[in-house]
């Protein structure tokens, strides 16, 4: 009885996924300038969707986003003139903030972003 209780338990702690469902804002320091960045995002249990609108790049949507735990990753498509470029999403949620890691893979590059809930 235990071992099934424990069970219940592990698999109710797997499934919590931070509820960072709504719109957030930030801004990052980049080569081409600040770059502000409003996210609408979108839970329905650990599959995140949703978009994000940029200053400098425009709408883009939220691909393959996923939440684990406090873990929250997504690939967005940037545009860029004429060329399209990914961008590789990695963040952790603290309450109403995500400290995200942006990789660059085009551009070999990486930035950090802090962006916060608007209530």
């Amino acid at each position: 009885m235990k071992w099934l209780l424990f069970a219940v338990a592990l698999c109710g702690f797997q499934a919590w996924a931070a509820d960072i469902s709504g719109v957030w804002k930030g801004s990052a320091e980049t080569p081409n300038g600040t770059v502000e960045r409003t996210f609408v995002f979108k839970v329905e249990g650990a599959r995140l969707t949703g978009e994000t609108t940029s200053n400098i790049f425009g709408k883009s949507a939220i691909e393959d986003g996923k939440i684990d735990g406090d873990n929250v990753s997504f690939t967005i498509t940037v545009k860029m003139q004429d060329n399209e470029a990914k961008a590789n999403y990695k963040g952790k949620v603290a309450g109403d903030q995500i400290k995200f890691t942006v990789e660059l893979p085009s551009f070999g590059s990486s930035i950090e972003y802090t962006v916060k809930r608007v209530p």
